[in-house]
């Protein structure tokens, strides 16, 4: 039969060693165990310790940029705001400098519609007293002429000519 030995054999230095193996376990239980199970308990606690921390601390994160995203939409909607009543007083104002200019406007060509017409009588005036004057030259004329005999139609054509030149005199 040692012809076909085998991986696995019964002989007394298996049982040996497995008879090693178990005394080590039972020594090891008794003294040992408490130990190691007392440090991977210990490192388990603290490794659960810092998971728990790192979500609390993500939580809070989350609750800190919730908050933080709030307040920056407020500050938004507070900018929008504030942009929205400086547009409405810069329309209000704007509408109050178009009145005024429309007001101005409005009394400047009243003024300048009262100086056109109070011109426009003085003209009516000046040329109201050169006409005048110019009919009593005319009929200064005439008289002076007719005296002489010559003809009104003369006289009236040489007074016309001297209007125009400016040479005629009161």
């Amino acid at each position: 039969m040692e012809m076909y030995q085998g991986l696995i054999e019964f002989n007394w230095s298996s049982l040996m060693i497995l008879l090693n193996v178990f005394i080590l376990f039972l020594i090891t239980k008794k003294f040992f165990w408490e130990k190691i199970k007392k440090f991977m308990d210990d490192r388990a606690n603290s490794i659960q310790d810092a998971i728990d921390s790192a979500n609390a601390m993500n939580k809070r994160a989350d609750e800190k940029m919730a908050n933080y995203s709030k307040r920056i939409a407020g500050v938004e909607e507070e900018g929008r705001e504030i942009i929205k009543a400086a547009r409405q007083q810069a329309d209000a104002q704007a509408q109050m400098i178009i009145e005024d200019a429309r007001k101005q406007a409005s009394d400047i060509i009243a003024k300048a519609e009262r100086t056109i017409e109070q011109e426009r009588a003085k003209a009516m005036e000046e040329m109201r007293q050169e006409i005048s004057d110019l009919a009593m030259l005319a009929a200064k004329q005439i008289v002076g002429r007719e005296i002489e005999g010559i003809g009104h139609e003369t006289i009236v054509d040489d007074v016309i000519k001297n209007a125009r030149s400016g040479k005629w005199q009161n």
